[in-house]
């Protein structure tokens, strides 16, 4: 069914459970790791009695352009920390906390430093958006949000596009892109069994769901993991962080253009012309009535709009009222778990926190801040990092972003690799380090290469009838290079606009 003729077509929603969905039985995915145990082990192993020589040879003092103890230190410790994530085998909180435990015990960072950033602003931030979440979610707001959407659709191209609008909506909602992934699964179900009668339109739609939620997390700062590591780094290095008000003037005009870019690619390379041009329509009711959503807005929906609203201008006005986002994301989640107003138990609510997350956290700004700290970071981009010119500098750190997924396949152990070196760097060549950090933020959005790439990846490749490991490459082919010239093109002549000059 390649082709499809111009009649309308009228996608009839039943009653099928997702259960019993053909779309909805997982299969089993391969391990993308097997060919990497012996070498990440052979790294892990050779790198203990390099920390122990560097421990007894190395002198306790150097000059600016060396290395001391701590420095060296430190940099075997986390080469060992980005081989240990480099490995599917080893769970990334494990080795985050391993790293900065043994940074602890060899001297190169203090402990009070370590267990002080598990207090940090942004970690409540993250665990009051995660309760914020969760009351919202509740309410069945989301999945309103699809039926107004996608019932609007008369052709395939514009049930993508319309996806793809609420979809980067849905980043104000969910402060993870798994928690987004799993979020709209439903509906995406509810769509395959839809169209069931069309496999290229269904392959596609599997394809564009997790490709925008992750490119369009970069939206907000509460987006994913990696953007509040990137405003805590460049806090601690350079004194001034990334508030949400500036994140959401400078990552909503790219999450637009880059999550509907990656729709037009999506729909070029999984449908035909044919398919692109005929009609369809999404009945509403049916769909409504599959995804349990009544009629007529509840009240719980109408007061989680007004508390999400009020929660987002807050954000983003605190330079006029001067509350900290953490305080008003405590507020709101208050508010969104009290007795009479809110919709969701506390208790319920902190259960879906992904506390691992917030340990992980905890642990790379410990490791962000013995890098900088003992002039490791500083050494390593003087010697491997530093170009001829800010423009080298941007390609090269834009390039090596969009590759890192390639090696680091955790977005946020991503952002703690590559910021600390990256802001030294900037620094070096005269370039604003806020600038480049964002640039490089958002670069490492493109994680799409395999199922195992990231997390929204591997949650829609298990399911059956959607799409196959040769697909993810396809369209990483062409989307890879297109988001990289993208974040250079954004770099210079769009945030510089937005008042963030990459000079």
């Amino acid at each position: 069914m390649d082709d499809v003729g111009s009649h309308e077509d009228t996608a009839q929603l039943g009653r099928t459970e997702f259960a019993t969905s053909p779309v909805h039985t997982a299969r089993v995915a391969s391990d993308p790791s097997a060919g990497r145990g012996w070498a990440v082990g052979i790294t892990l192993g050779a790198l203990g009695p390099l920390v122990l020589l560097a421990v007894l040879t190395a002198p306790a003092d150097a000059r600016a352009d060396q290395l001391g103890r701590s420095g060296l230190i430190t940099i075997l410790v986390f080469a060992a920390a980005v081989a240990g994530w480099m490995s599917n085998r080893l769970d990334d909180t494990f080795v985050a906390l391993s790293a900065a435990s043994a940074l602890v015990v060899l001297g190169a960072l203090d402990a009070e430093e370590l267990f002080e950033s598990l207090g940090a602003d942004q970690i409540w931030l993250l665990v009051a958006a995660f309760v914020l979440a969760a009351g919202i979610n509740r309410t069945g707001l989301p999945a309103r949000l699809a039926i107004v959407l996608v019932g609007r659709a008369r052709s395939a191209r514009g049930l993508a596009h319309l996806i793809t609008a609420g979809l980067v909506i849905t980043a104000l909602l969910v402060p993870s892109t798994s928690g987004r992934a799993a979020l709209v699964l439903p509906i995406f179900l509810a769509l395959a069994d839809a169209f069931a009668h069309r496999p290229r339109l269904v392959r596609a739609l599997a394809v564009l769901f997790p490709t925008v939620v992750l490119l369009s997390a970069i939206a907000t700062l509460v987006g994913a993991g990696a953007h509040l590591i990137t405003s805590q780094v460049l806090d601690s290095t350079v004194g001034t962080g990334i508030g949400f008000g500036q994140w959401l003037l400078w990552g909503v005009p790219f999450a637009v253009v880059s999550s509907h870019l990656a729709a037009e690619l999506v729909l070029l390379l999984f449908t035909g012309r044919a398919e692109r041009r005929a009609r369809l329509r999404v009945d509403a009711a049916a769909l409504r009535e599959q995804l349990d959503v009544p009629p007529l807005m509840r009240r719980a929906e109408i007061r989680a709009i007004g508390l999400l609203g009020t929660v987002v201008l807050l954000w983003s006005t605190e330079a006029l009222h001067g509350l900290s986002p953490a305080l008003i994301a405590l507020a709101g989640a208050l508010l969104i778990a009290s007795p009479r107003f809110g919709t969701v138990l506390i208790g319920a609510a902190i259960s879906e926190i992904p506390w691992s997350l917030l340990l992980f956290m905890a642990a790379t700004t410990a490791l962000g801040a013995a890098l900088t700290e003992s002039g490791a970071a500083g050494w390593v981009a003087a010697n491997a990092l530093v170009g001829d010119s800010a423009g080298a500098m941007l390609i090269a750190v834009v390039a090596l972003s969009v590759a890192a997924h390639l090696l680091v396949q955790s977005r946020s152990a991503r952002s703690a690799v590559l910021i600390p070196l990256i802001v030294p760097a900037a620094l070096a060549v005269g370039m604003n380090p806020v600038a480049l950090a964002f640039a490089s933020t958002a670069a490492a959005g493109f994680c799409h290469t395999l199922p195992s790439s990231a997390k929204p990846v591997a949650m829609f490749a298990r399911l059956d009838h959607t799409y196959a490991p040769r697909d993810l490459l396809k369209l990483s082919a062409l989307l890879g290079p297109a988001t990289g010239a993208l974040v250079v093109l954004f770099a210079l002549f769009v945030w510089p606009a937005l008042g963030l000059p990459l000079t």
